[in-house]
């Protein structure tokens, strides 16, 4: 059948005979890029012969150059971060010399970015069928973030929690779900397994990306399933010209000499025609252990970690690109009492070491009528984790864990120029994804080998123009784990009935499967034992079907521009997954996951941008929804049930401004917000199970930089500030071997103060 409808797709589209245009002439395109309103020269912007792999980046001068470039009518295209794309149709003959210069404009809300996470292909933000927003380098460089995980929570709707004293342990939530609901992939790939999601988001470095975008919701049928509440794609960083930079950030914790030391180095190279280029990235961190309330037990986990990779490309022709990217992480993070210690010698101890290797390769080719997009592409991630968790000096509670994901598949992209009654895109691929996962923990008996082996046909139809989008598409995945064939359809639609006006609707259907997830993979200690969890024996797929509405509104004024965003989502889960107590068995507290009958997320995202030239940006953003389980849930036998899910505040919302009274100077400030939420409180430090209501919290962070132009093309960066300055932190732990490790929320670190240095060139 699926056949079928392709051929009938095809019979009614018109589809034009190839046009070659691959015949290499002696032809060259130089110019200059300006900025429109001073005249100054623009470096380092990125100019692009659409439809081939030619492009290269304005010198320090601000003059770009092109050589050996095919015959034919072209569109080229300046474009950087903070300034509109600008394009130009060019006729290129043999022997011709064409000077074509651009005057840009300033873009300090976004308008014109460029982003893949909604079809896997580069499109602008404004004519994407889904929503998608951009969380950019310039973002955490004003919040001070070293880490992927410490930049995530500045944008509507994502929320990061720390959910262990001992280790520190991370789950990103999106519009109220918790980190499972989320699918992470790292250039548009689903390597990042559930072991990877236990520290995963923390342990990427900031300088290895080049942006983050978020999807919310369903979105394309192109990615997984599972992708219920959202999509995080981390971009990573591609050449793009000779440069070298490192940095190095110093913080101290709770204004005490317990440190956070942050080194990282970057570097890019690229040939002098653009057809190879190489970027290195490395990061070197170093923090202690915290302390906050003198029990002798961590708050904060003590952190070494290593992390070095490159990202190169090699352009194999006019019309194709090879991309391949390694990245390796070595981490040691350690929490409880005696720290120094051996683990097995100290009464609470949690420590775990990981060795990561990730890699990908990707063959793109595009025909030269621009009609045809093939790629190829393959991925894998193997983890090497050793471990400890354990309570009261146990010399058993080591484990061992290994863990390989891999997939491969390939994507083929036909544009047509009319199908039925206006232009479309037809996309069609398919994936393989294995996922080995070997956790043994000898001391408590308790192995878990699964496999995880899903094989995905995916299709989609995008109709569009610069007013309308109307994307359907469905997606086939065939789970080891699961019986039969499952069919997730998604349908987008995109109206725009202004230039600077987007109204948005999609429809997604998506599904988890009865396996580990990450938090199965990590163990508490909770009242001088450890907590387990454990799959229940009849534990049945969960399903989901999700709805978001969307109005994404532009306006400029002067030198003024702005940006708002209105957002309503709903999502409805059958047979959700829930945890629940189940008591001690062989000294060890049992968490079972079972079946609820379902739950209903829904809600609002509200987003503001405003930006005056380049003197002054601000950007917020602020969530209401309310999550609840259709049938009251109790998570132990001693509390009270509850439709209320846990650790889901109903309001949270963040900020992030910064002002430049004179160019080299940099003031921002930033902050997130997070309402009061439901949190579970185990027995041990306390007599008995309790649920506790959390005090809200408003984490503010200031941060001040001077830009130093030492010599030519060598600049220096001094900056310095302190991240949550009001000190919003827990004011309520458990302490000693008794205290509940999970019994921890609120921003992830107390007022700590930092400085730093840049230097780049």
């Amino acid at each position: 059948m699926k056949h079928l409808l392709l051929i009938i797709l095809g019979a009614l589209c018109s589809m034009p005979a190839v046009t070659a245009k691959d015949r290499i002439v002696e032809s060259n395109i130089h110019g200059h890029v300006i900025e429109k309103k001073t005249g100054e020269h623009i470096p380092y912007l990125f100019i692009n012969l659409k439809g081939t792999t030619i492009s290269t980046s304005s010198a320090a001068s601000g003059h770009y150059h092109l050589e050996h470039l095919p015959e034919g009518t072209f569109i080229l295209e300046a474009s950087g971060i903070g300034w509109k794309t600008v394009s130009r149709q060019v006729r290129i003959v043999e022997g011709a010399t064409l000077e074509i210069n651009f005057e840009m404009e300033e873009d300090n809300v976004q308008l014109d970015g460029v982003v893949v996470s909604a079809n896997r292909s580069e499109i602008a933000r404004q004519m994407a069928p889904t929503l998608v927003n951009v969380l950019n380098m310039e973002t955490y460089d004003r919040v001070n973030a070293t880490t992927l995980s410490q930049g995530l929570s500045f944008q509507p709707g994502v929320r990061i929690e720390t959910n262990c004293q001992n280790c520190s342990y991370q789950q990103v939530r999106i519009n109220g779900l918790e980190g499972p609901y989320t699918q992470i992939l790292i250039d548009s790939r689903p390597i990042f397994s559930a072991l990877a999601g236990v520290y995963g988001i923390e342990q990427i470095p900031a300088n290895m990306v080049d942006r983050v975008e978020v999807m919310r919701g369903g979105g394309s049928a192109l990615f997984g399933s599972s992708a219920i509440a959202g999509t995080i794609n981390i971009i990573t960083k591609e050449p793009a010209r000779n440069s070298v930079s490192a940095a190095h950030t110093l913080s101290s914790i709770g204004g005490t000499s317990a440190l956070d030391n942050n080194t990282s180095l970057n570097a890019s190279l690229v040939s002098d025609d653009n057809k190879m280029g190489m970027a290195i990235f490395g990061q070197v961190r170093d923090k202690d252990g915290y302390d906050s309330d003198g029990d002798g037990y961590t708050e904060l986990t003590r952190l070494k970690s290593q992390t070095i990779g490159v990202r190169s490309y090699l352009k194999t022709g006019v019309y194709s690109k090879l991309t391949a990217e390694y990245h390796h992480l070595h981490e040691f993070r350690r929490g409880g009492d005696n720290i120094d210690l051996s683990p097995h010698e100290a009464m609470i101890a949690e420590q775990v070491e990981h060795g990561i290797n990730t890699g990908s390769l990707r063959f793109d080719w595009f025909s030269p009528d621009e009609h045809h997009h093939l790629n190829v592409f393959a991925s894998a991630q193997h983890i090497a984790r050793n471990s400890y968790y354990g309570a009261g000096k146990d010399p058993d509670a080591y484990g061992k864990t290994d863990n390989l994901t891999w997939m491969a598949g390939s994507q083929y992209i036909y544009k047509f120029d009319r199908c039925l009654f206006m232009p479309s895109d037809l996309t069609i691929g398919l994936e393989y994804n294995e996922d080995y996962l070997n956790d043994n923990m000898w001391g408590y008996d308790r192995m878990t080998d699964q496999a995880v082996r899903i094989g995905s046909l995916y299709a989609q139809n995008e109709w569009k123009n610069r007013k309308w989008s109307i994307l359907i598409g469905g997606r086939l995945d065939k789970h080891n784990l699961i019986d039969g064939i499952i069919f997730s359809p998604r349908v987008n639609f995109r109206f725009n009935p202004t230039e600077n006006v987007n109204l948005r609707a999609s429809y997604s259907y998506g599904f988890r499967a009865p396996q580990a997830f990450d938090e199965d993979l990590h163990i508490d200690n909770v009242g001088g034992t450890v907590s387990m969890i454990r799959l229940a024996d009849d534990l049945r797929v969960e399903k989901s079907q999700s709805l978001s509405l969307s109005a994404d509104m532009y306006h400029s004024w002067g030198a003024w521009q702005g940006n708002l965003l209105v957002e309503g989502f709903f999502t409805d889960l059958s047979d959700v997954f829930a945890l629940t107590e189940i008591g001690i068995e062989d000294g060890i507290l049992v968490k079972e996951r079972r079946n609820e009958s379902g739950a209903r997320v829904g809600g609002f995202n509200l987003e503001g941008k405003i930006a005056y030239e380049d003197h002054w940006q601000l950007q917020a953003g602020l969530t209401w929804h309310r999550s609840l389980y259709k049938e009251a849930h109790s998570w132990a036998e001693d509390v009270e049930a509850t439709r209320k899910m846990f650790r889901t505040p109903d309001l949270y919302g963040y900020f992030v401004t910064s002002c430049s009274p004179i160019k080299p100077l940099t003031l921002s400030l930033s902050g997130t917000y997070t309402g009061r939420m439901l949190v579970e409180h185990h027995s041990g430090y306390i007599e008995q199970n309790r649920t506790e209501k959390t005090p809200d919290f408003f984490d503010l962070n200031f941060k001040i930089a001077y830009d130093f132009k030492l010599y030519r093309h060598i600049n220096l960066q001094l900056n310095a500030g302190v991240q949550n300055f009001l000190n919003a932190w827990q004011k309520d732990f458990d302490q000693g071997p008794d205290r509940d490790s999970g019994y921890i929320y609120g921003p992830a670190a107390p007022r700590c103060f930092f400085a730093g240095i840049k230097l780049g060139w």
